[in-house]
């Protein structure tokens, strides 16, 4: 069994550095994370060793400690101005290109458009996104549009993780529903989510089975498992290397390995040293 590693995998700049501004701070001083900081419950488990707490956005203030952090997915400015107004001490650990998508959302809305952000419902990012403007509508399916009131003009943003494609159907949707209308798409999507299924892509092409790696509330982690379904290939999603079968891979020759942006590099290299040590194992057995 050969083992092929995605050309981009794993954890992206935004989340690597709210890690490590998570990990400077929390021997110093107690620190209170407003919600899941990264969806991975290794980069949990080390929080937790660290005596992080985690909290959520809206939590009432005598439940957090004295210094909180925002996490990466960011927070909507009328929530990060509540924070300070309890004299918290407020880190904020927003990536960048959740703050430009948040620019670009408030841009559209100054120039006239009416809201939407296309996303997953209730997800963190896409609540922060809405979170300024009360009457934004969520499109994350067709079937969301009949939910999207009349407007002359619409402003679209995305959700940083979600895929392109689907990002760009949407809009095309969107347009052909409303034919009488103007629709302004900003282009949201991050890099490195991009860059993890278009490698995905050109993985599928050298292997029969795919094991993804990553939190299971991992939004990007699940739409790579979601692209490699939709090809028809057998994919295993793992959240550690503990959690890999042996007989997922009876008769497989090729296995791809990639992980979502919030997947820690050291969980990757361990899953493949654990699949090479299965290999040999299939090998010995044959």
């Amino acid at each position: 069994m050969t083992i092929h590693l995605a050309e981009h995998y794993g954890i992206c700049f935004g989340v690597r550095d709210a890690l490590a501004l998570a990990e400077r701070i929390a021997p110093r001083e107690p620190l209170t994370i407003l919600g899941e900081l990264v969806h991975n419950p290794i980069a949990q488990d080390r929080l937790e060793d660290l005596g992080v707490k985690q909290g959520a956005i809206d939590d009432p203030p005598e439940n957090v400690t004295r210094r909180v952090m925002i996490t990466a997915h960011g927070a909507s400015d009328a929530a990060r101005a509540r924070w300070q107004a309890t004299g918290r001490t407020v880190e904020d650990a927003t990536c960048p290109l959740v703050r430009h998508a948040h620019g670009q959302l408030r841009q559209l809305v100054e120039t006239g458009c009416f809201p939407v952000i296309i996303g997953k419902h209730g997800h963190v990012e896409v609540r922060g996104l809405a979170g300024d403007f009360p009457g934004a509508a969520v499109l994350e399916t067709v079937a969301d549009l009949a939910d999207i009131p009349a407007h002359p003009l619409y402003g679209v943003v995305a959700q940083t993780t979600q895929p392109i494609d689907r990002v760009l159907s949407l809009v095309v949707a969107l347009r052909e529903s409303r034919p009488h209308s103007r629709v302004r798409f900003r282009d949201t999507v991050c890099r490195p989510t991009k860059e993890r299924q278009e490698a995905l892509r050109k993985l599928l092409r050298e292997v029969e089975a795919v094991v993804v790696v990553g939190g299971r509330n991992s939004n990007n982690t699940r739409e790579l498992v979601e692209t490699v379904r939709a090809v028809g290939l057998a994919v295993f999603h793992i959240e550690r290397p503990e959690d890999l079968r042996p007989e997922w891979f009876e008769g497989i020759e090729h296995v791809g390995i990639t992980g979502g942006t919030s997947t820690l590099p050291e969980t990757v290299a361990q899953v493949r040293l654990s699949l090479l040590e299965m290999a040999s194992q299939l090998q010995e057995v044959h």
